[in-house]
Protein backbone atom coordinates (compact mmCIF):
# COMPACT_ATOMS: atom_id res chain seq x y z
CA UNK A 1 0.00 0.00 0.00
CA UNK A 2 1.41 3.38 -1.05
CA UNK A 3 1.71 5.82 1.81
CA UNK A 4 0.00 9.19 1.09
CA UNK A 5 2.21 12.26 0.77
CA UNK A 6 3.04 14.17 3.90
CA UNK A 7 2.50 17.84 4.51
CA UNK A 8 4.56 20.98 4.91
CA UNK A 9 3.51 23.28 7.74
CA UNK A 10 4.74 26.87 7.69
CA UNK A 11 4.88 27.75 11.38
CA UNK A 12 5.20 31.26 12.83
CA UNK A 13 7.27 31.46 16.01
CA UNK A 14 7.71 34.26 18.60
CA UNK A 15 9.59 37.41 17.62
CA UNK A 16 10.84 37.80 21.18
CA UNK A 17 8.34 36.77 23.82
CA UNK A 18 8.07 32.99 24.15
CA UNK A 19 4.54 33.36 25.52
CA UNK A 20 3.47 34.32 21.99
CA UNK A 21 3.93 30.75 20.71
CA UNK A 22 0.38 29.66 19.95
CA UNK A 23 -1.09 26.36 21.09
CA UNK A 24 -1.50 25.36 17.45
CA UNK A 25 2.15 26.18 16.67
CA UNK A 26 3.26 24.08 19.64
CA UNK A 27 1.12 21.17 18.42
CA UNK A 28 2.59 21.50 14.91
CA UNK A 29 6.15 21.41 16.22
CA UNK A 30 5.41 18.46 18.49
CA UNK A 31 3.77 16.54 15.65
CA UNK A 32 6.40 17.15 12.98
CA UNK A 33 8.74 14.39 11.84
CA UNK A 34 11.34 17.03 11.03
CA UNK A 35 11.74 20.77 11.63
CA UNK A 36 13.46 22.78 8.90
CA UNK A 37 14.96 25.81 10.62
CA UNK A 38 16.78 28.92 9.46
CA UNK A 39 19.27 28.49 12.31
CA UNK A 40 19.12 25.12 14.09
CA UNK A 41 20.86 26.53 17.18
CA UNK A 42 18.26 29.26 17.57
CA UNK A 43 15.35 26.86 17.05
CA UNK A 44 16.91 24.26 19.35
CA UNK A 45 16.84 26.85 22.14
CA UNK A 46 13.16 27.55 21.44
CA UNK A 47 12.30 23.85 21.45
CA UNK A 48 14.20 23.28 24.69
CA UNK A 49 12.35 26.15 26.37
CA UNK A 50 9.07 24.57 25.25
CA UNK A 51 10.07 21.04 26.26
CA UNK A 52 9.96 19.74 22.68
CA UNK A 53 12.47 17.28 21.24
CA UNK A 54 12.49 16.90 17.46
CA UNK A 55 15.06 16.34 14.68
CA UNK A 56 16.27 19.56 13.08
CA UNK A 57 17.75 20.37 9.70
CA UNK A 58 19.00 23.74 8.50
CA UNK A 59 17.31 25.63 5.66
CA UNK A 60 18.78 29.05 4.97
CA UNK A 61 19.57 31.29 2.00
CA UNK A 62 22.90 29.59 1.33
CA UNK A 63 21.69 25.97 1.24
CA UNK A 64 17.98 26.10 0.34
CA UNK A 65 18.41 25.10 -3.30
CA UNK A 66 20.58 22.09 -2.35
CA UNK A 67 18.39 21.05 0.58
CA UNK A 68 14.96 21.23 -1.10
CA UNK A 69 15.17 17.93 -3.12
CA UNK A 70 15.88 15.97 0.08
CA UNK A 71 12.97 17.61 1.90
CA UNK A 72 10.61 17.05 -1.04
CA UNK A 73 11.56 13.36 -1.04
CA UNK A 74 10.73 13.09 2.66
CA UNK A 75 7.41 14.87 2.13
CA UNK A 76 6.59 12.56 -0.78
CA UNK A 77 7.33 9.62 1.50
CA UNK A 78 4.64 10.77 3.92
CA UNK A 79 6.53 12.80 6.49
CA UNK A 80 5.31 16.02 8.07
CA UNK A 81 7.85 18.86 8.03
CA UNK A 82 7.52 22.08 9.98
CA UNK A 83 9.23 25.11 8.42
CA UNK A 84 10.31 27.84 10.85
CA UNK A 85 12.49 30.93 10.72
CA UNK A 86 14.50 32.45 13.54
CA UNK A 87 11.57 34.64 14.52
CA UNK A 88 8.13 35.50 13.22
CA UNK A 89 6.49 34.26 10.04
CA UNK A 90 8.69 32.31 7.59
CA UNK A 91 9.34 33.72 4.09
CA UNK A 92 9.05 37.39 5.21
CA UNK A 93 12.68 38.35 4.56
CA UNK A 94 13.47 34.76 5.55
CA UNK A 95 14.19 31.55 3.57
CA UNK A 96 11.58 29.00 2.57
CA UNK A 97 10.12 30.38 -0.66
CA UNK A 98 11.68 27.71 -2.89
CA UNK A 99 10.60 24.88 -0.61
CA UNK A 100 7.01 26.13 -0.41
CA UNK A 101 6.81 26.79 -4.15
CA UNK A 102 8.17 23.40 -5.16
CA UNK A 103 6.17 21.50 -2.56
CA UNK A 104 2.94 23.10 -3.77
CA UNK A 105 3.90 22.40 -7.40
CA UNK A 106 4.45 18.74 -6.48
CA UNK A 107 0.93 18.47 -5.09
CA UNK A 108 2.05 18.30 -1.47
CA UNK A 109 -0.23 19.91 1.11
CA UNK A 110 1.20 23.21 2.36
CA UNK A 111 -0.49 24.59 5.46
CA UNK A 112 0.00 27.79 7.41
CA UNK A 113 0.19 28.00 11.18
CA UNK A 114 -0.02 31.80 11.53
CA UNK A 115 1.27 33.83 14.40
CA UNK A 116 3.68 36.63 15.28
CA UNK A 117 5.12 38.95 12.62
CA UNK A 118 7.24 42.05 13.17
CA UNK A 119 5.53 43.61 10.13
CA UNK A 120 2.01 43.58 11.53
CA UNK A 121 3.22 44.16 15.10
CA UNK A 122 5.01 47.38 14.08
CA UNK A 123 2.06 48.58 12.00
CA UNK A 124 -0.29 48.08 14.95
CA UNK A 125 1.64 50.50 17.18
CA UNK A 126 3.12 52.96 14.67
CA UNK A 127 0.16 55.32 14.64
CA UNK A 128 0.29 55.55 10.84
CA UNK A 129 -2.28 54.51 8.19
CA UNK A 130 -2.67 50.73 7.89
CA UNK A 131 -5.45 50.42 5.32
CA UNK A 132 -2.84 50.04 2.56
CA UNK A 133 0.83 49.21 3.08
CA UNK A 134 3.77 47.55 1.36
CA UNK A 135 6.60 45.57 2.91
CA UNK A 136 10.08 46.29 1.52
CA UNK A 137 12.15 44.07 3.83
CA UNK A 138 15.80 45.07 4.24
CA UNK A 139 17.19 47.93 2.17
CA UNK A 140 20.57 47.50 0.44
CA UNK A 141 23.53 47.80 2.80
CA UNK A 142 25.58 49.98 0.42
CA UNK A 143 24.75 53.67 0.79
CA UNK A 144 24.42 54.48 -2.93
CA UNK A 145 22.18 51.47 -3.59
CA UNK A 146 20.09 52.23 -0.51
CA UNK A 147 19.50 55.81 -1.61
CA UNK A 148 18.56 54.65 -5.11
CA UNK A 149 16.04 52.19 -3.65
CA UNK A 150 14.54 54.91 -1.46
CA UNK A 151 14.38 57.36 -4.36
CA UNK A 152 12.33 54.80 -6.30
CA UNK A 153 9.86 54.66 -3.38
CA UNK A 154 9.64 58.40 -2.77
CA UNK A 155 6.22 58.73 -4.45
CA UNK A 156 4.73 55.48 -3.06
CA UNK A 157 1.41 56.45 -1.45
CA UNK A 158 1.03 53.33 0.70
CA UNK A 159 2.56 53.10 4.16
CA UNK A 160 6.05 51.56 3.89
CA UNK A 161 7.49 48.92 6.22
CA UNK A 162 11.20 48.07 6.40
CA UNK A 163 13.48 45.89 8.48
CA UNK A 164 16.85 47.38 9.38
CA UNK A 165 20.00 46.33 11.20
CA UNK A 166 20.79 48.37 14.32
CA UNK A 167 24.20 49.49 13.05
CA UNK A 168 22.59 50.95 9.90
CA UNK A 169 19.44 52.55 11.32
CA UNK A 170 20.97 56.03 11.74
CA UNK A 171 22.26 56.16 8.15
CA UNK A 172 18.99 54.73 6.83
CA UNK A 173 16.89 57.35 8.62
CA UNK A 174 19.17 60.10 7.34
CA UNK A 175 18.82 58.78 3.79
CA UNK A 176 15.04 58.52 4.19
CA UNK A 177 14.92 62.13 5.37
CA UNK A 178 16.74 63.18 2.20
CA UNK A 179 14.79 61.04 -0.28
CA UNK A 180 11.32 61.21 1.32
CA UNK A 181 11.61 64.63 2.97
CA UNK A 182 12.54 65.34 6.58
CA UNK A 183 8.92 66.21 7.44
CA UNK A 184 7.52 62.77 6.50
CA UNK A 185 5.98 61.02 9.52
CA UNK A 186 7.46 57.67 10.57
CA UNK A 187 7.91 55.27 13.48
CA UNK A 188 10.79 53.07 14.57
CA UNK A 189 9.76 49.96 16.51
CA UNK A 190 12.63 48.35 18.44
CA UNK A 191 12.75 45.01 20.27
CA UNK A 192 9.06 44.30 19.69
CA UNK A 193 7.48 42.01 22.36
CA UNK A 194 10.74 41.95 24.34
CA UNK A 195 11.52 43.46 27.74
CA UNK A 196 12.96 46.66 26.23
CA UNK A 197 10.32 47.18 23.54
CA UNK A 198 10.31 50.82 22.39
CA UNK A 199 8.47 52.69 19.66
CA UNK A 200 9.76 56.09 18.55
CA UNK A 201 7.40 58.29 16.55
CA UNK A 202 7.99 61.59 14.76
CA UNK A 203 9.21 63.02 11.49
CA UNK A 204 12.10 61.36 9.67
CA UNK A 205 14.24 64.38 10.51
CA UNK A 206 13.42 64.06 14.21
CA UNK A 207 14.02 60.31 14.25
CA UNK A 208 17.36 60.64 12.43
CA UNK A 209 18.49 63.21 15.00
CA UNK A 210 17.36 60.97 17.84
CA UNK A 211 19.23 57.99 16.41
CA UNK A 212 22.37 60.14 16.36
CA UNK A 213 22.18 61.09 20.02
CA UNK A 214 20.55 58.09 21.77
CA UNK A 215 22.62 54.94 22.13
CA UNK A 216 19.67 52.67 22.88
CA UNK A 217 17.99 53.73 19.63
CA UNK A 218 20.55 51.70 17.68
CA UNK A 219 20.22 48.45 19.61
CA UNK A 220 18.15 45.34 18.98
CA UNK A 221 15.79 44.21 16.22
CA UNK A 222 14.32 47.18 14.33
CA UNK A 223 11.27 47.70 12.13
CA UNK A 224 10.69 51.06 10.43
CA UNK A 225 7.24 52.26 9.34
CA UNK A 226 7.02 55.33 7.09
CA UNK A 227 3.92 57.30 6.07
CA UNK A 228 3.21 57.09 2.35
CA UNK A 229 3.68 60.05 0.04
CA UNK A 230 0.89 62.59 -0.31
CA UNK A 231 -1.24 61.95 -3.35
CA UNK A 232 -0.04 64.08 -6.24
CA UNK A 233 -2.53 66.66 -7.45
CA UNK A 234 -3.98 65.83 -10.83
CA UNK A 235 -2.72 67.95 -13.71
CA UNK A 236 -5.17 70.71 -14.57
CA UNK A 237 -6.03 71.57 -18.15
CA UNK A 238 -5.69 75.36 -18.02
CA UNK A 239 -7.56 75.89 -21.27
CA UNK A 240 -10.49 73.81 -20.04
CA UNK A 241 -10.45 75.69 -16.73
CA UNK A 242 -10.64 79.06 -18.48
CA UNK A 243 -13.52 77.91 -20.72
CA UNK A 244 -15.40 76.49 -17.74
CA UNK A 245 -14.96 79.67 -15.68
CA UNK A 246 -15.99 81.87 -18.61
CA UNK A 247 -19.20 79.90 -19.21
CA UNK A 248 -20.20 79.74 -15.54
CA UNK A 249 -19.33 83.38 -14.89
CA UNK A 250 -21.93 84.45 -17.46
CA UNK A 251 -24.68 83.05 -15.22
CA UNK A 252 -23.22 83.10 -11.71
CA UNK A 253 -21.34 85.42 -9.32
CA UNK A 254 -17.51 84.96 -9.41
CA UNK A 255 -17.32 83.04 -6.13
CA UNK A 256 -20.00 80.51 -7.10
CA UNK A 257 -18.60 80.17 -10.63
CA UNK A 258 -15.13 79.51 -9.22
CA UNK A 259 -16.38 76.86 -6.76
CA UNK A 260 -18.22 74.93 -9.49
CA UNK A 261 -15.34 75.25 -11.96
CA UNK A 262 -12.92 73.88 -9.37
CA UNK A 263 -15.16 70.85 -8.77
CA UNK A 264 -15.56 70.19 -12.49
CA UNK A 265 -11.90 70.53 -13.48
CA UNK A 266 -9.97 69.48 -10.39
CA UNK A 267 -8.32 72.90 -10.14
CA UNK A 268 -8.00 74.79 -6.89
CA UNK A 269 -10.79 77.18 -6.01
CA UNK A 270 -8.23 79.97 -5.69
CA UNK A 271 -7.04 79.49 -9.28
CA UNK A 272 -10.60 79.39 -10.59
CA UNK A 273 -11.60 82.46 -8.57
CA UNK A 274 -8.62 84.45 -9.90
CA UNK A 275 -9.79 83.73 -13.45
CA UNK A 276 -13.37 84.63 -12.59
CA UNK A 277 -12.34 87.96 -11.07
CA UNK A 278 -10.04 88.68 -14.00
CA UNK A 279 -12.87 87.93 -16.40
CA UNK A 280 -15.30 90.12 -14.49
CA UNK A 281 -12.80 92.97 -14.44
CA UNK A 282 -12.24 92.55 -18.17
CA UNK A 283 -15.96 92.69 -18.84
CA UNK A 284 -16.26 95.81 -16.72
CA UNK A 285 -13.39 97.50 -18.57
CA UNK A 286 -14.92 96.54 -21.89
CA UNK A 287 -18.27 97.96 -20.82
CA UNK A 288 -16.68 101.23 -19.70
CA UNK A 289 -14.78 101.51 -22.94
CA UNK A 290 -17.91 100.94 -24.98
CA UNK A 291 -19.78 103.53 -22.99
CA UNK A 292 -17.00 106.08 -23.46
CA UNK A 293 -16.90 105.40 -27.18
CA UNK A 294 -20.64 105.86 -27.37
CA UNK A 295 -20.42 109.21 -25.63
CA UNK A 296 -17.80 110.38 -28.11
CA UNK A 297 -20.08 109.43 -31.00
CA UNK A 298 -22.90 111.60 -29.70
CA UNK A 299 -22.93 114.82 -31.68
Amino acid sequence: MVKPPGRLQVVATPIGNLADLSARARTALEGADLIAAEDTRHTAALLKACGITKPLTSLHEHNESARVPELLARLAAGETIALVSDAGSPLLSDPGYELVRRAAAAGISVQTVPGPSAVTAALSVAGLPTDRFCFEGFLPARAAERRAALAALAHEERTLVFFEAPHRIRATLEDMAVEFGAARQAAVARELTKAHESTYRGTLGELAARAAREENFTRGEITVVVHGAARAAAAVDERQLRRTVDLLAKELPPGRAAALAAQLTGASRAAAYALAIRGAAGDADAGSGAAAAGEEDVP
